[in-house]
């Protein structure tokens, strides 16, 4: 494949289509929302509309026919550029991942769209955004075979049979459609959802005419609250069932198999996306239970790898087992990833630091409940059931929170939210912080932290108000023996 190759000519629409997204916004404020070109000629507006459309397809053209790729001296080769002629070569060997995903656009011309990222950074390293499934499987499988080619642990591949490598690489977790459902109906997508509506109307309150539209209600809504909150709460369970939905049809097919030296990860009914990752570049696992799934006993679980680009979030946070009942949880866990063997049982915080957790929160809420009382009286004395709220969520936070040493294999455990389980090895962790207050040194305790990388930035574990002597022996364990002795 040393010879350079042009993406599909799709990857003109895709172009435009970037272009457009990203200029839509301002488009839309400065030349087509009414009000915004009062004084301005009628026949200047299609003009520039005109002028506007004309300059991204001839840019979206120019950038196809300037960008090239190619796979030559153990590097993966891109020139592109318009005006600017760029080039980048990424060594075989600092490839971290590759995502292989289908758009809608994709789909219909069964074309796909690749990533390469090596270390976590800005943006992916080379986005091939329509090439054949046969190129992307090529590329994949040829990068591959080159890695292993220069790894020394791998000299006896070639003996493996097909019903071995058939073995190797079967599923080992599948989410099922049920599942799906469940995990969709008990995540914080809803939010999520409904904010972007609010986010999506309010950028265009000046187009969408609300007076008009409300104009004959006024009989209906003088009927009284009751039936304004009927509405409301329909509202609400649309917009729910929608979430839901969205979520059930981004993970559909969610599957998970491991190979050798890589997990790939596949997902996806409108938009399919497959994602390999080297399992030597894997830094941690992350554990989630939110306020619904921890009744449950279920959980939601994160890789944390050194990859991922900014322009791409949810690479940063990779979800191996999107809903997964925890009784279950070390069997799946030694199947994929047996390095992170563990039983995650916690060593709990001392008793003694419920106290600091119950004052914690109750210092926070005191100004609120403060500027309810003063500017909303009588009713904003009601911010008072506020205390027995906040010591009830402080003794989840001293409940949920501790730490535990099994083997190479350090967990921290803590919540804010949802109870978070980060599960490290020694290897993995950057650095562990150990520091105390003058309040938590007169109860000999202190607050712990380690971090590892993720994504491009650090994923950190920190437990407050550990015992100090547990501290101590994290940091033994952390830190080699003579470094220890010399302290």
């Amino acid at each position: 494949m040393s010879e350079p190759k042009r993406l599909h000519p799709i990857a003109v629409l895709l172009n435009i289509i970037k272009s457009i997204k990203e200029l839509v916004i301002p488009f839309l404020l400065v030349v087509v929302i009414p009000g915004k070109n009062e004084g301005i000629p009628g026949w200047i507006q299609p003009l520039v509309i005109a002028i506007i459309i004309l300059l991204i397809i001839s840019n979206a053209f120019l950038q196809w026919v300037r960008f090239t790729y190619r796979m030559e001296d153990g590097e993966f080769r891109i020139e592109s550029g318009v005006f600017v002629r760029k080039k980048r070569y990424i060594k075989f060997d600092r490839i971290h991942s590759i995502d292989i995903s289908e758009g809608i656009i994709q789909r219909i011309f069964s074309l796909v769209k690749l990533n390469i990222e090596t270390a976590g950074g800005s943006q992916a390293d080379a986005v091939l955004s329509a090439i054949s499934k046969n190129d992307a499987d090529r590329i994949n499988a040829f990068i591959s075979e080159e890695k292993n080619a220069n790894n020394p642990f791998d000299k006896d591949k070639d003996e493996v049979t097909d019903n071995e490598y058939a073995a190797k690489t079967s599923s080992v977790f599948k989410q099922t459609l049920p599942q799906l459902f469940v995990m969709a109906a008990t995540s914080g997508a809803v939010g999520v959802f409904l904010s972007g509506a609010i986010a999506f109307i309010s950028q265009f309150d000046e187009m969408i005419p609300f007076e008009r539209i409300f104009k004959d209600y006024d009989d209906f809504i003088e009927m009284g609250t009751i039936i304004l909150t009927v509405f409301a709460l329909l509202g609400l369970l649309v917009v729910y069932v929608l979430a839901t939905l969205s979520m059930v049809i981004k993970y559909a097919s969610f599957t998970v198999i491991k190979t050798e030296e890589e997990i790939v990860i596949s997902r996806g009914l409108l938009e399919k996306r497959q994602l390999t990752i080297p399992i030597h570049k894997i830094q941690g696992i992350r554990i989630m239970e939110n306020l619904i799934r921890k009744p449950l006993g279920l959980a939601t679980v994160y890789i944390e790898y050194a990859g991922g680009s900014v322009e791409d979030k949810e690479s940063l946070s990779i979800m191996l087992f999107p809903l997964i009942r925890k009784k279950y949880l070390h069997e799946k866990i030694l199947e994929i990833l047996p390095v992170y063997e563990t039983t995650t049982e916690m060593t709990p915080i001392p008793k003694r630091a419920l106290s600091r957790y119950v004052f914690r929160k109750v210092l926070y809420i005191i100004p609120i409940i403060g500027a309810m009382v003063w500017f909303f009286r009588p009713w904003g004395y009601l911010s008072l059931l506020l205390v027995p709220l906040a010591i009830f969520w402080a003794y989840m936070q001293y409940r949920d929170a501790g730490w535990s040493i099994e083997g190479d294999l350090l967990l921290l455990s803590g919540r804010f939210f949802s109870k978070q389980t980060l599960i490290m090895q020694r290897s993995r962790i950057q650095s562990i912080t150990y520091k105390k207050s003058w309040f938590q040194n007169r109860k000999e305790l202190a607050t712990i932290s380690a971090s590892i990388k993720s994504g491009i930035t650090s994923r950190v574990g920190m437990v407050a108000d550990v015992g100090e002597k547990d501290c101590l022996i994290i940091k033994s364990w952390y830190l080699p023996k003579k470094a220890v002795d010399s302290q």
